[in-house]
């Protein structure tokens, strides 16, 4: 199960934030009931994959909380969250669509190259011994997470909707009846 599957089911107000604009919001409040000072999603994952009883309660105290300050920010229900999380996506569409920028794709292809690369490295080259492999194997989870999106961005949902959406716009409009 993933770590998102987990908050989503104990504390549900603050998955739906964590996947939108206010995910720093949402990443605090875990990292909070946690115990964790400075929480990362990458320090959320492993604190999540070793949680005590007593701390899913805290999260669940804290998803609580969270939803009070949510509503008192205006935010009624979890819909409204989600909305607003949607809107995000689709404001990051039409500027992609509109501007037509190259460096999502000269993203993408740097770290395409870089997370290969790295594998092949660590494949055909051995670590010099008595070093800590713990930097290498961070750079290759974050390294392995960033490729992930950008194959989810061009080839998942996302590239998806934004091909339909600009299909949506080329067609003819329809006359009312």
């Amino acid at each position: 199960m993933d770590f998102t599957d987990i908050i989503k089911t104990v504390a549900p107000w603050i998955g739906t934030a964590l996947g939108g604009p206010l995910g720093g919001m949402a990443v605090t409040a875990v990292g909070n009931a946690l115990g964790l000072n400075g929480a990362t999603v990458d320090t959320l994952k492993s604190a999540l994959s070793g949680a005590t009883p007593e701390q899913m309660l805290a999260l669940k105290n804290a998803d609580q909380a969270f939803q009070i300050q949510m509503q008192q920010l205006g935010f009624e229900n979890m819909q409204k969250m989600e909305e607003l999380a949607a809107t995000d996506r689709n404001s990051a569409r039409q500027r992609e669509m509109t501007v037509r920028d190259n460096t999502p794709k000269i993203l993408a292809y740097a770290v395409t190259i870089g997370f290969f690369g790295l594998l092949a490295v660590m494949v055909f080259h051995a670590m010099p011994p008595g070093s800590d492999p713990t930097l290498l194997n961070v750079m290759v989870g974050s390294l392995g997470t960033a490729w992930t999106g950008i194959i989810a961005y061009y080839f998942g949902s996302s590239s998806g909707s934004a091909r339909k959406t600009e299909l949506l716009s080329q067609a003819a409009p329809i006359a009312p009846q």
